[in-house]
């Protein structure tokens, strides 16, 4: 459980800044995109609880891609879908509307949980 800590407490504070995005945004591109970027972060938090001996690499493609797979689903029409997506939960864990741009914006937040790892939760050079 130990080594999984540092995540879970990064996990909960990325979900909290995450949701203050949404609540007192940034001005500008930052507005639309923090939370995306943060989206990944936290997707990287809880891969790396799940498997904190994984490569930090390998978690932050990982978290990439399932943030992009959520992406683009994003483009599916079910109904089932629909609404959960409908739902504050599910806005928030499913978004609302593909934007290529938040592909650029999981790439940011992939590349600064690697550096934040690095920094915080790996600083040794094993990684």
């Amino acid at each position: 459980m130990t080594a999984r800590l540092p995540y879970l407490l990064a996990l909960g504070a990325t979900i909290a800044l995450g949701l203050l995005s949404r609540a007192f945004p940034l001005p500008g591109w930052f507005a639309e995109h923090t939370g995306d970027a943060l989206y990944t972060v936290a997707v990287f938090w809880a891969l790396a609880c799940a498997q904190p001996a994984a490569r930090p690499l390998a978690l932050a493609v990982l978290a990439w891609g399932l943030s992009a797979l959520v992406e683009v689903s994003q483009l599916l029409d079910w109904a089932w879908l629909a609404a959960l997506r409908s739902t504050r939960v599910g806005a928030l864990l499913l978004g609302q509307g593909f934007q290529w741009a938040d592909l650029v914006a999981y790439a940011l937040g992939a590349v600064l949980a690697l550096a934040l790892d690095r920094l915080i939760c790996r600083p040794r050079a094993d990684s």
